[in-house]
């Protein structure tokens, strides 16, 4: 073979190496709400607030929407942007991170929905809120008050809104552009446990309890189940929360996780009795609810405690009306 035709063809070899060796070394971007939370996060929870739309659960919770959507820069800033929150909003995430001694906790809110990011960087522009620039994309640095640690928003795209501290949503944004390595989704801290919640849940939330110094305290209500309970808690490193919207009931459940199998069979037993108590306590002014709570399941396993049961409307709607009278300080 002449020089002539070798040098073509090794030209062509290098092409196809390279051009192989492309997709190896492309950007892995993701919009994966859990991939931008930090893996380090000592609290993680997401509200599908489109499925709680249609609860007993989430009148209150709308109705204090709206209230802060009447009121005065909050209402103008809704206005400016076009945005309705009970509507436009689907899910949130919401989680936060502690550092070590003396360091200040911060967080990240993770917004999933519809929303005109022209009229919202507008608005945030108006406010004070400046433009900033770092390799992994653009957030609005907002306007500082007092001494507290700027906040910032990301406008990721028009159904994905990232906001948080300075420094959090730069994170955020390395995570977004780096395939979500560092953040929950890649199984490291709270993402180890992510198969301990039904991530189809309505909402749920994992906490890193062995990370929250000052959560185990003495407590409780005087009784001695209550009390039992919060003296056996101090075994426990993590919680899973969850609840499922079912029609106008709630299916909520709550797991423990302790190394310590006596702390776990006393967790057990000290909700038994809670339970046996609030039977009581319901028997004369809510019988309907008695059955209720006897279907509350309690069950433990090699290394946690967990108890689910259902809520039915009635019971949330009266809870409703309970706390809107207790708030409002009208007679119950």
């Amino acid at each position: 073979m002449t020089r002539s035709r070798v040098a073509p063809r090794i030209a062509l070899a290098v092409l196809l190496a390279a051009a192989c060796a492309a997709p190896v070394r492309a950007v892995r971007r993701t919009e994966d709400p859990l991939a931008l939370v930090p893996a380090d996060a000592t609290t993680v929870g997401v509200v599908r607030w489109s499925e709680l739309r249609a609860s007993p659960l989430a009148s209150k919770v709308f109705d204090d929407v709206d209230h802060i959507s009447g009121d005065g820069d909050a209402a103008r800033f809704l206005e400016e942007t076009g945005l309705t929150p009970r509507e436009d909003i689907d899910t949130i995430v919401i989680a936060m991170s502690r550092g070590g001694a003396g360091s200040v906790e911060s967080g990240v809110v993770v917004f999933e929905g519809r929303f005109d990011l022209a009229r919202i960087s507008s608005a945030l522009t108006a406010r004070g809120a400046a433009r900033r620039s770092v390799a992994s994309g653009e957030y609005f640095r907002l306007a500082e008050k007092g001494g507290d640690q700027p906040g910032a928003v990301a406008l990721i795209n028009k159904n994905l809104i990232l906001c948080g501290s300075e420094s959090s949503v730069a994170e955020a944004l390395a995570r977004k552009e780096n395939g979500g390595e560092g953040g929950l989704s890649s199984g490291q801290g709270l993402g180890r446990h992510l198969s301990r919640v039904d991530r189809d849940a309505s909402a749920w939330a994992l906490v890193d309890v062995s990370r929250m110094p000052g959560v185990h305290r003495e407590g409780g209500d005087g009784n001695e189940p209550s009390q039992a309970l919060f003296g056996a808690m101090k075994s426990v490193s993590l919680v899973a929360l969850q609840a499922t919207v079912h029609g106008d009931s709630v299916e909520v459940a709550a797991t423990g996780v302790s190394k310590d199998a006596e702390q776990r069979d006393l967790i057990a037993d000290s909700l038994r009795g809670m339970l046996a108590m609030w039977r009581l306590a319901v028997s004369e002014k809510s019988p309907e609810m008695v059955s209720v709570i006897r279907r509350f399941e309690i069950d433990t396993d090699s290394d946690s405690v967990s108890i689910r049961g259902t809520l039915p409307g009635s019971f949330l709607r009266a809870l409703s009306r309970s706390q809107h009278a207790a708030s409002s300080g009208a007679p119950r």
